[in-house]
């Protein structure tokens, strides 16, 4: 929809990233929710822990619910309103893409973003409670200084004049903060496990460049072939479930194994999970910067519309 908007690059980056502070605001909503019913309930068996999160669920679902039929009912489906390329309705056949490096250079970098946050998100809570022996506070606490972060690096970057230059280095600039902060998860020990607050926030602004940027990317592919956004966009989307899917696979495949097979991959300072939080998402993030590097991203269109693209 970001691509129907507007053909301003930075447009179209400047609402990528309102949509990711956005899910950000949406991610903290959630934490607010169990917050108040933490306190409203207390939990003293098994039973009450599980219908506090039963609630959770339900409040989220129905929130979640409420907005998508306001989107559906309350926004008016526009048209194009001018041509591009003099043929607005043309549509662009879907082995089209597949005839574009770019189109791999693109999607090899959306997936392996959405690996870094996947897996760090699906192993950040086991890492501070059961590696860290942080206090359970800190398996909310630390994702949250994360989405705050987060948050504010996506407001901030609205505010920038995108390029595909722009676009290239804040991806390597969120790829190398990434690798550092594994660098880090993977070394930090347990004495020093107040660290993690301090590493959570460069966590959250890698994730808001890295996020941003790649999304952006793909509007960047897409350029003015509005009518094959979609087949874009979807591909990309199903190859990053699938990734995210068999890597997770391949992760928990070790948890499973013998406490022979554990012994030996883990130490006092370092387990499975550390090595999941830490070389996973530093790998990938170092492997989309050199795709990114070796990119030709198409010159963005600068001119001003005289009118707007849809109506």
């Amino acid at each position: 929809m970001v691509n129907c908007i507007s053909l301003n690059s930075t447009s179209r980056v400047v609402m990528t990233s309102c949509r990711n502070a956005f899910a950000m605001v949406a991610n903290l909503t959630l934490y607010a929710i169990a917050l108040v019913l933490f306190n409203v309930s207390e939990a003293r068996t098994r039973a009450d822990i599980e219908n506090q999160y039963r609630w959770i669920a339900y409040l989220s679902i129905a929130i979640g619910c409420c907005f998508v039929g306001i989107f559906h009912l309350g926004t008016k489906e526009p048209g194009l309103k001018i041509s591009v390329h003099g043929n607005s309705c043309a549509r662009v056949p879907w082995n089209y893409w597949f005839r574009k490096i770019l189109y791999y250079q693109v999607g090899l970098v959306y997936v392996l973003t959405r690996l870094v946050q996947n897996v760090s998100q699906a192993y950040l809570a086991y890492y501070v409670i059961d590696d860290l022996r942080m206090a359970q506070s800190a398996k909310a606490l630390v994702p949250a200084i994360i989405y705050v972060s987060s948050f504010i690096i996506s407001v901030i970057m609205q505010e920038i004049s995108w390029t595909s230059h722009h676009l290239k280095a804040y991806y390597s600039a969120g790829g190398i903060t990434w690798a550092f902060c594994g660098s880090f998860i993977l070394l930090l020990p347990r004495s020093m496990n107040a660290f993690m607050y301090f590493i959570a926030v460069f966590i959250g602004i890698a994730n808001a460049l890295m996020t941003v940027t790649a999304v952006s990317m793909q509007s960047a592919l897409v350029g003015s072939d509005l009518n094959g956004c979609a087949f874009v966009y979807g591909s990309l989307s199903f190859l990053d479930k699938i990734s995210c899917g068999l890597a997770m696979y391949a992760l928990q495949s070790f948890q499973s194994t013998s406490p022979d097979v554990q012994d030996r991959l883990s130490t006092s300072h370092v387990s499975i999970t550390r090595y999941g939080l830490s070389l996973v998402p530093g790998f990938c993030s170092l492997v989309g910067v050199a795709v990114t590097y070796s990119m030709k991203l198409h010159t963005p269109y600068t001119k001003p519309l005289r009118e707007p693209l849809l109506e």
